[in-house]
């Protein structure tokens, strides 16, 4: 994946020392901005922005939180370059949300390295949630091929929300995106607090989660969660619904229907040392179990316990 950066700057001395100094590594693209274009650069998100505060003719302060408050790039990394010696100034810029301040005269293998680093940082977070902060799907298939190859003994439980379409359908998808966080929080306290050593958590995508644990213990997990979960959820509906113990959402022609309570079902998995080859045939079985944990009204779990 080709890697757009963005150099903010009137001049072009900045924009061909870094295009030579990167002349080997066709994933990265430099393309040079000037002050009058900022609007057109920012439609498109680059992955980094780098600024020559000498050399543009609006205020440092103003252009960066400009970029910051910019909801396509409020993420994006600005590094500004400057000769400021002023620390209150550097300080100053850094407060909003820049992530560097390079002093010049800039050493051109410093910036190379900073401008690696800060892509190579934003492809790893790119691959954790955004909404849990839970490691995604290419850590939890490392992890568990890494399980598999060492022979280790451990259990999978899946988690899954019930009837959350129809809560987000009635309360929408911020509320939704609240009881996405509070079931990461719920299920990451309790899966560290049960005495294992060498626990994970993952957020698969969705209303879907994953955690990893010595197979000893997972009842008292799936038990811990649950209770949690049931008793808190509730903050999440409005008093007549959490009293009435059901929703009213109207489908696609106008009816009006019924819906419990949003609960969490869970599908656990044994994973015996040789009775899986990989990842997606655990996934397979973790499917069906969860499946059976479904078809039980309310917050459950079930256990696949067959052995190979």
């Amino acid at each position: 994946m080709v890697q757009d950066i963005y150099i903010i700057d009137d001049n072009i001395e900045l924009i061909n020392t870094l295009k030579k100094a990167f002349k080997n590594e066709n994933e990265y693209s430099f393309k040079g901005v000037k002050t009058d274009d900022i609007e057109t650069a920012l439609k498109n998100i680059p992955s980094l922005i780098i600024i020559n505060e000498d050399s543009i003719d609006k205020d440092i302060i103003e252009l960066c939180r400009k970029i910051r408050e910019d909801d396509d790039n409020s993420i994006t990394p600005i590094v500004v370059l400057g000769d400021s010696r002023d620390k209150d100034h550097r300080v100053s810029i850094l407060k909003i949300g820049v992530e560097y301040y390079i002093v010049k005269p800039m050493d051109t293998d410093y910036l190379y390295y900073t401008i690696k680093n800060i892509v190579r940082l934003m492809y790893t977070n790119r691959r954790v949630s955004p909404l849990t902060g839970l490691p995604g799907n290419v850590q939890i298939q490392t992890e568990i091929k890494k399980r598999l190859l060492k022979k280790e003994e451990f259990a999978i439980l899946y988690f899954d929300l019930d009837n959350f379409k129809s809560y987000n359908d009635l309360y929408g998808f911020a509320k939704g995106d609240e009881i996405i966080k509070f079931t990461a929080k719920t299920i990451t306290r309790n899966v560290h607090s049960s005495n294992s050593e060498s626990c994970f958590v993952g957020h698969i995508g969705g209303d879907d989660f994953i955690a990893i644990v010595e197979n000893a213990n997972y009842e008292e997990i799936c038990k811990n969660v649950i209770k949690e979960f049931d008793e808190n959820v509730l903050q999440y509906f409005t008093l007549e619904d959490a009293e009435r113990g059901y929703v009213e959402v109207a489908n696609r022609r106008g009816i009006i229907e019924q819906f419990p309570l949003t609960s969490i079902s869970i599908g656990v998995v044994d994973v015996d040392k040789g009775r899986f080859k990989n990842a997606l045939e655990i996934g397979e079985v973790g499917a069906q179990v969860k499946h059976v944990s479904k078809t039980i009204v309310g917050s459950s779990y079930a256990i696949d316990r067959r052995n190979k």
